[in-house]
Formats: structure tokens, sequence, C-alpha cells
């Protein structure tokens, strides 16, 4: 039989899914953005902003609010999330995390690709995020266009980030 004495794809390829996000999801939500924070961060930022960033959704009902009032899908692999995003309004992305685990899998890719469909499909002409220094060339491969650049405060330390934009496909009529 064709296949015998091979491993089964699933194990070399692990399955991506997404979901839409449960407020039960917060608890692992917060570990996801606290770990990619604190390990994907480092070449852009001091480990006082990192620590500052991590602190800024210590609330976790505050973090659930927010994330209830956007559009916010759960990147899951082989049933475990890890990865988030969320849509603000109806074209800024707020949120894109994902775990350190499962960097460089196309996890990120395959949230902004739903978010851009989803805001697309709802009439928005471009998107909008202020990405870190450490997404911004994530988003500009993605065709993601910097704008200008920001600083803002966060637990007293300042973090710098840049806002980006893309053009989105026009809607087709129906």
């Amino acid at each position: 039989m064709a296949g015998e004495g091979r491993p089964l794809m699933a194990q070399a390829h692990p399955k991506l899914a997404m979901r839409p996000f449960l407020p039960t999801d917060v608890p692992v939500l917060s570990e996801i953005f606290r770990a990619s924070v604190a390990d994907l961060t480092g070449d852009d930022y001091t480990e006082a902003q990192q620590q500052a960033w991590a602190a800024s959704l210590d609330d976790d009902v505050a973090f659930a609010k927010r994330l209830g009032q956007q559009l916010t899908l759960i990147a899951t692999m082989e049933g475990s999330a890890v990865g988030f995003a969320s849509l603000a309004g109806e074209d800024k992305i707020d949120l894109l995390y994902v775990h350190p685990a499962a960097a460089g899998q196309g996890v990120g890719a395959m949230l902004v690709d739903a978010l851009e469909k989803l805001a697309g499909a709802r009439g928005a002409a471009k998107l909008v995020v202020d990405a870190s220094d450490t997404a911004q060339g994530f988003f500009q491969k993605r065709g993601y266009v910097a704008q200008q650049r920001n600083s803002v405060t966060v637990g007293g330390e300042w973090l710098a980030n840049t806002t980006m934009h893309k053009q989105l496909a026009p809607r087709e009529a129906s």
C-alpha cells in the first residue's frame, strides 16, 4: 500500500485552523501575549520596555472586554490556541500575537489574511496597523506601507511603533 512506513504528514506539518474568540480564551491569550513579547521582541526593545508592554494587559477583565468588543480570531494548531488577532472598528488591526513556539509557521499570515478578507467584505478600503518594530517587516512583506513613526508611553516606558496602511481589493458587486 502506498505510504506505508512513512510518518503521517500531519505530524510533520501541524494543521492550522481558526475560530472565533470565546471569553474562556482569555487566560491562554494572555499567556500567548506575554510569551510573544518576552521571547520575540528582544532585538527591538529593552527589557524594561518588554516588561512594561507585557504588563499592559495584566487586567484580564479589561483584556476580555477589549477582545469581546472587537472581531477577534484565534489560530489553533492541533486544537490548541497558538495565536490571535483582532480588528477594531472596520479597518484597524489592533492586536496580533503568535506564541513563540508557533512563530514562522504561517499563523500570523493566516490571521492577517482572514482580517483582510473580513474587513474588505465589510466595505473597508484599507487596513491600518500600528506595527511594533518587531512586526514591521512582517507587515511590509504583506504589502503594508509605513506612514508614520509613533512613540507611545506604556507603564512609564516609551515604545516606538510604525503606523502602516494596506489598500484592500475593492469589493466585488453581487
